[in-house]
């Protein structure tokens, strides 16, 4: 399918209907009941929701979509069409080099050693326009250079990454481990050396602050882990903001850049209201994963879908379903696994939780159900569920409008 409109408004009998679990999934059921499982679902009015008010979190500033957390081109190019939403951040350079086909703005989120993919964006001007690479140190151009020298290839668009850690008093290290880039100082002289590097652009710069995009601050069942996060990131969120505009002030020395990227879906109010911010990358939220339903700031729709076929009824109060065990990346917890969702009241045998190719559930539901009925689950994130599908089924109203393939549909595995 081509041609997905997020802008439009969808129909009356889409509005909000997730709000009530007795309609909404029922009529997932139905809309799709003629597709055999795995059955992917997106629903257009709650994707309709959580783009739209993803742009109002986001008060003004750009959002760049984070491919990683959709992982369907489609819906990626939807995105792009609406006000509010500019530029993709890819997670590989292959990735980045299949999407600029469509896309003129895709910065790389991660540095890449893909040697292939680096000779490639080098030869091409139109790649080189349109492509900016991620770097936190001078190995990096080291390796660029050692694919092609500068002189034999274009100039390399560069976007240099600033650690958005916390070094908390008695907690120490609080985010994730990526740039070795944190101090203003480091920052500056990273720059001046890129600035000085023959073959290189520095044109942007980038701080993820994961551990307040990305940390649930009221996760079910945990009121001393939430009421722990909620400090940390009234603290954490300042420091970054007063350290990240004096290492913007120290890289603008040494070059003209063209964006400052920040935040996440989870960080959207936040990280906008930081003056040295231009624009956010964010994307989970557009199919609203269940890690969501821990944040208080927003309440996401859940947009995106899949059920399961019943296979087997081991008893009266369990039932098993064919697949399931689609675990999401992160610290190994039951808050990774997918969430069964209708009906109502089932939950995973905690001997086996989510299996390969078999899912034991139980609960007062089973009772009811028989082989060949389905069991929708909702995914912990939001994009890794598109590698475990070959499309999305788009369902508006009560029937399936479209499909639309999913990466893996389109023959990319890009990770």
């Amino acid at each position: 399918m081509t041609g997905l409109d997020l802008r439009a408004t969808g129909t009356a009998t889409d509005a909000a209907v997730w709000r009530w679990p007795d309609r909404y999934w029922p009529r997932l059921t139905a809309a799709t009941a003629d597709l055999d499982a795995p059955v992917g679902a997106l629903h257009l009015g709650a994707l309709r929701h959580n783009a739209r008010d993803m742009v109002r979190r986001a008060n003004g500033t750009p959002i760049r979509i984070a491919s990683k957390s959709i992982r369907v081109r489609e819906v990626v190019q939807a995105l792009l069409r609406m006000p509010g939403y500019r530029g993709v951040l890819a997670y590989t350079l292959a990735e980045a080099l299949w999407l600029a086909d469509t896309v003129d703005d895709v910065v790389v989120g991660y540095p890449t050693a893909d040697r292939g993919s680096i000779r490639r964006l080098s030869r091409d001007p139109d790649l080189a326009r349109r492509i900016t690479l991620m770097v936190d140190s001078p190995d990096q151009l080291d390796l660029v250079d050692s694919v092609l020298r500068p002189g034999e290839r274009e100039a390399i668009r560069v976007c240099l990454e600033l650690d958005a850690s916390w070094d908390a008093p008695v907690l120490g290290h609080v985010g994730v481990r990526r740039s070795p880039v944190h101090d203003p100082a480091e920052a500056g002289a990273l720059a001046a050396y890129i600035a000085n590097r023959p073959g290189f652009r520095l044109v942007g710069m980038m701080s993820y602050e994961a551990q307040v995009a990305g940390v649930a601050t009221r996760p079910a069942g945990r009121p001393v882990g939430g009421a722990l996060n909620r400090w940390m990131q009234a603290r954490s969120m300042p420091e970054l903001v007063e350290r990240r505009a004096r290492a913007v002030a120290a890289v603008r020395e040494h070059a003209d850049l063209e964006f400052v990227n920040g935040g996440g879906t989870g960080s959207l109010e936040a990280t906008a209201a930081d003056a040295s911010i231009t624009e956010i990358a964010a994307g989970s939220g557009i199919f609203g994963g269940h890690l969501f339903d821990g944040y208080t700031q927003f309440t996401p729709a859940p947009a995106a879908a899949f059920a399961l076929d019943v296979v087997r009824r081991p008893a009266a109060e369990h039932v098993t379903v064919l697949g399931g065990g689609w675990v999401a990346s992160g610290p190994p917890a039951a808050d990774r696994l997918p969430r069964a969702v209708w009906p109502e009241g089932l939950r995973m045998e905690p001997r086996e939780m989510a299996g390969e190719v078999q899912t034991p559930l139980r609960g007062p539901a089973a009772r009811r159900l028989r082989a060949g009925d389905r069991v929708w689950f909702r995914h912990t994130k939001s994009g890794e569920l598109s590698e475990h599908l070959e499309a999305f089924a788009v369902v508006e109203g009560d029937e399936v409008v479209a499909s639309v393939p999913t990466y893996r549909g389109d023959g990319k595995a890009f990770l």
